[in-house]
Parts: structure tokens; C-alpha cells; sequence
């Protein structure tokens, strides 16, 4: 029988057939966890949260569309799960190939469904995975050409023992407070900054000095980090598009980060959303929310990496560009001169 919430869920789809779940589950007061929980015995099926298994199984399933998000941006790439990387109860995974590129961090990984939902277009099937607070880290999407008979024996392969709703969400992790800026050692800042020899190698440089990512970016100083206009960032992918450079576009989330790698074609404004829509990759970004864009340069063993990174007003990163590269290999130049191009925001 159909809960109460499900039921107020198809009114409401009733009444706007294109509402997606996210925005749904906004409207109607739960996290999209908890809607899509409110499809079991209809359609869905929990399975269990065996990740590194799960993860291999995919490729099973052949080409399908995997789509990763925050709250201001939406990736998809249409690709294969192979080349996974991820051992048994490991704190992080991998997918390394050429058309999905994928890094996973388990530890907010909490609940995952498989999803057969009859739509105009015919079935659409899914694997959708969740956090803590029932907010949604990845999901995978058949395709006209996946491998259809593969997606019910994977789920019954991974049925969970107990199809229950209850998903016992917790609050999101407490943030820790900011370090005042007279807190941050400037010179030490710059002078660790100026040594790193990696680009992984920066996270661990914002923690020693307890700086937040754009705090660090403000004292830096301009030989590493430049502000500019948010508005410059939809021209650059144009021209990115049009000199055909290859970038690479990260979006993630908490527990995910998914990438792009090649070229960009297909760009289009729909309202405030500043749109890729290429055969494989996609890219969906809300431009109200984007509060701050910087140009950032991090030094390494190959030469200085140049990225643009635009973040919203909680200081959490909403889009990383760099130029397409392979560990070893220095920074394109026609990127370079593409990231060099827009000049910085004048600081008071």
C-alpha cells in the first residue's frame, strides 16, 4: 500500500509532471532519501550497502550515465564502470577510466536503492546512492543502449534483507569554526604554499594551517589566487568551447567528485542556468549561487597548475576547472593562456 508521503508525492507530481525528486522532496519537507524510500514495494528496492562490491558489479549494467551534484551543479558523463579501484571496507574508491572518472569517500555513504519507474519515455532504471542526512551523492541511470537484462539479477543480487523506509538520518556533521584571519600565519601560509610539489598535496596544506579553502585563497596573495567576476566564468567555458581547449570540469559533493576530460561544444543559457549538453558529458550549472570565483595557481614537480574554482556563499566549492592533463605532464599552454586571459577583481 501507499504511504502517505508517496501519496503526496504523485499529487504533487500531478500538478507539475517535470518536478524533479530533489525538488519535490524540498516542498514537501523531507530529505529525497525519504521520498524515494517512500517508493518501496512500488518500484524500488533497497539494496545493501556493500560498496565495493556494488561498485564493481556496475559494469556490469555497460554504458549508463552517472551523475554526481551540489546544490549549484549537476555532471553527467555517459561512460563505462570500469577500471574500478576499491578494496573490501576501503576508506575511499576509484573509477579511473576514460570517459567516467569517479572519487569516492565512504564515510558518509548511508542508504542505496535500485529504481524502476515507468515514465513517458518508457522504464527509466537507476542506482541511487545517499548520505546520512538522505541527501544524494551518486546515481547511475541506464541508457537506451545499457545492458537492461543485467540491471534485475544486480538487484536481486543486492537485495537488502530489510526493505524498510526507516533510514535513521542524522543531522549534518558540525562544521568547524573558522580561524579569524589574524589567526592564519600569512608568511607560512605563502611560503608552504610556494613549496608544494602536488595539487592532492593542497587539502593537507589548508589543514595545517587551519585556514578555510577561500580564506586561504584571500591571504595567499596574488601570485597564487586572483578573484575574479563570476560572470566571466560562463564566457571562459565559451571560449574554452570555441578555441576547442580540453578542460577538465570536477563536481562534487561531500562524498563524491566526478570529472570531465576533453573538449566542450554544445553551451546554452536556460534562465539562470549556464548549460553543457554534449553527447556524453553534461553540465548544468545555477549561476545565482556562485558568491566568489578565483584563479588559483599550485605549484607541482610538472610546473605551476592553473585552476578557476567558484564557490557559493557557505564557502563550499561548487566547480573546479583545470586544462586536460596527465600526472607528469605540464599545464597545457592554450589553457594557460585561456585562465590567464580575464583579468582580476580589484581588492580593497
Amino acid at each position: 500500500m501507499p504511504t502517505a508521503l508517496y501519496s503526496r508525492w504523485q499529487a504533487l507530481r500531478a500538478e507539475n509532471p517535470t518536478l524533479r525528486a530533489r525538488d519535490a522532496a524540498a516542498q514537501l519537507g523531507v530529505s529525497e532519501a525519504e521520498l524515494i524510500a517512500s517508493r518501496l514495494s512500488i518500484d524500488t528496492i533497497r539494496l545493501r550497502p556493500d560498496w565495493s562490491e556494488l561498485l564493481l558489479a556496475l559494469g556490469e549494467l555497460g554504458e549508463v550515465m552517472a551523475l554526481t551534484r551540489n546544490q549549484y551543479c549537476v555532471h553527467e558523463r555517459k561512460g563505462r564502470y570500469h577500471e574500478v579501484i576499491v578494496g573490501k571496507d576501503a576508506p575511499m574508491g576509484l573509477v579511473v577510466s576514460e570517459d567516467i572518472d569517479l572519487r569516492f569517500f565512504f564515510s558518509g555513504w548511508a542508504s542505496v536503492f535500485a529504481i524502476s519507474e515507468q515514465t513517458a519515455k518508457g522504464t527509466q532504471r537507476s542506482v541511487q546512492i545517499f548520505d546520512r542526512q538522505g541527501t544524494a551523492i551518486h546515481k547511475v541511470f541506464l541508457l537506451d543502449n545499457s545492458n537492461a537484462s543485467a540491471f534485475e539479477p544486480l538487484r536481486e543480487r543486492f537485495r537488502f534483507d530489510q526493505q524498510s523506509a526507516e533510514l535513521n538520518l542524522q543531522p549534518p556533521p558540525a562544521q568547524e569554526a573558522a580561524k579569524p584571519d589574524s589567526a592564519i600565519d600569512v608568511a607560512a601560509l605563502r611560503s608552504d604554499w610556494a613549496e608544494l610539489k602536488d595539487t592532492h598535496h593542497f587539502l593537507a596544506l589548508l589543514k595545517k594551517h587551519g585556514a578555510a579553502r577561500t580564506q586561504a585563497l584571500r591571504l595567499v596573495g596574488s601570485r597564487f589566487a586572483e578573484p575574479l567576476d563570476p560572470e566571466a566564468l560562463p564566457t571562459m567555458l565559451e571560449t574554452a568551447a570555441e578555441r576547442e581547449v580540453p578542460i577538465m570540469a570536477f563536481v562534487g559533493n561531500r562524498y563524491c567528485i566526478q570529472i570531465h576530460s576533453g573538449t566542450i561544444h554544445n553551451l546554452r543559457w536556460a534562465g539562470p542556468w549556464f548549460n553543457v549538453l554534449d553527447n556524453q558529458f553534461n553540465l548544468h550549472l545555477d549561476t545565482r549561487g556562485i558568491r566568489e570565483l578565483w584563479r588559483v595557481r599550485k605549484p607541482s614537480t610538472d610546473g605551476v597548475i592553473t585552476s578557476w574554482e567558484a564557490f557559493d556563499n557557505d564557502g563550499e566549492l561548487i566547480l573546479q576547472l583545470f586544462g586536460t592533463r596527465k600526472p607528469g605532464v605540464p599545464e597545457r599552454r592554450d589553457w594557460r593562456i585561456l585562465a590567464e586571459s580575464s583579468a582580476a577583481l580589484e581588492v580593497d
